[in-house]
């Protein structure tokens, strides 16, 4: 019998599972609690851009529900445009075939990554993951029942990857290895050649690689960051992670898609169908619209991005004591160190109360990262302007 008394509350928590009663509940989210309180905030802590998304694609989505697309979707892994757009896409954007076989469609670009480890993950197992990283991987690894193993990029200036370190931090119960590239925050981007030592390091061990690539099209030297699906074959152990919420300005809307080997799809569709039952139609067709004539648009948001790193970089780059690291190659983020700070919350804490401006700090993303600070940067110029101006006032 349950104990009737103020004990309840942790009777029932204590009846789920560990993995659950464990997750990590501090998040960039609880940082907005203090910036409602001050007022006049200008908040850079979350990775979404502040352009609303373009008409073309809202439209494209308003017309799919006054032509009555409001039913269950009949496919699992993705409607016939949106599958066949895809296609078309990666094979132009990559170089090479990846047929319709090849994608499933997903509720967000977090539903990918979860249907990836769900894939591969087992209660014992562990995924290697490249740090600093996104909070949300580790969690999500947890969370399935896999250790989460953070292999750190060593930093000299600017991050770089160890590959010999990387893959000695691998071992038998090793599933996968995850990284993202560009990678949020720092920027970081793997090169072609790194990419084909993952690919060949996979092939030699069986272990998966799965490359999260939502920031591929953010990339300052080229049309498209290197991808592992430039140099991958279809029975590789290789999945990418995408999503339209950062290159389409589509973070509201839910949707992204994975990238696997086409002996799995069958397998997808099937866990697709129990996890979210499929992405609803009109988002779909607004997926369509983007990837069918959102060219300008990625080029526009690039653009954007680049020109308030640029800024940031060179304003940062005058107030004493802040650590630059080498410009990042793509992404959406200056992270950069204060001198002297080992954890980066107290300095957050001193520039929202004083600057009224909000930014990420680094040991959320690892403690490899914990004297770091993120500002997203995909915002019109003149906020940027402004949150560094006040930034600089508080801390000269």
């Amino acid at each position: 019998m349950p104990p009737q008394s103020t004990s309840m509350a942790r009777y029932a928590f204590d009846g789920i599972r560990a993995q659950i009663r464990d997750l990590h509940t501090e998040n960039i989210a609880n940082l907005a609690v203090r910036a409602r309180e001050l007022g006049d905030v200008i908040a850079l802590w979350y990775g979404e851009g502040d352009m609303v998304t373009p008409a073309f694609i809202r439209d494209a989505a308003k017309a799919a529900f006054d032509d009555g697309q409001t039913f269950y979707v009949p496919n699992m892994r993705g409607l016939g445009p949106l599958n066949e757009a895809l296609s078309d896409y990666q094979t132009r954007l990559h170089g090479r075939s990846i047929p319709v076989a090849r994608t499933t469609v997903t509720p967000g670009g977090m539903q990918a990554l979860y249907l990836a480890l769900e894939l591969l993950v087992d209660v014992g197992t562990n995924v290697v993951y490249v740090a600093p990283q996104w909070p949300n991987i580790h969690n999500a690894i947890h969370l399935i029942g896999g250790e989460p193993r953070p292999f750190s990029l060593d930093f000299k200036g600017d991050w770089r990857l160890d590959l010999d370190r990387l893959f000695a931090t691998c071992d038998a119960r090793t599933r996968a290895i995850f990284l993202s590239t560009p990678s949020n925050p720092t920027g970081w981007t793997a090169s072609r050649q790194e990419m084909q030592a993952l690919l060949d390091f996979s092939r030699r061990t069986g272990t998966w690689i799965i490359s999260d690539e939502v920031y591929g099209r953010l990339y300052f030297d080229g049309d498209v960051a290197p991808s592992i699906l430039q140099i991958a074959e279809d029975g590789d152990r290789v999945l990418s992670v995408n999503s339209f919420s950062k290159a389409w300005a589509m973070t509201g809307w839910r949707i992204g898609w994975l990238t696997h080997p086409s002996g799995v799809a069958d397998q997808l569709g099937a866990m697709t169908q129990y996890v979210n039952s499929g992405t609803a139609a009109p988002i779909q067709a607004g997926a369509v619209a983007a990837i069918r004539q959102g060219e300008p648009l990625v080029e526009e948001i690039r653009q954007r991005i680049k020109t308030g790193l640029d800024l940031a970089y060179d304003r940062l780059g005058q107030i004493p004591g802040i650590v630059l690291p080498t410009k990042p190659r793509g992404g959406m983020y200056a992270f950069f160190a204060m001198e002297g700070e080992r954890d980066a919350r107290q300095a957050c804490a001193k520039i929202l109360e004083t600057a009224r401006v909000g930014l990420a700090p680094g040991h959320l993303f690892g403690n490899s990262s914990a004297a770091f600070l993120r500002m997203c940067v995909c915002r019109d110029r003149d906020q940027i302007a402004t949150a560094l101006d006040r930034m600089s006032a508080a801390m000269n």
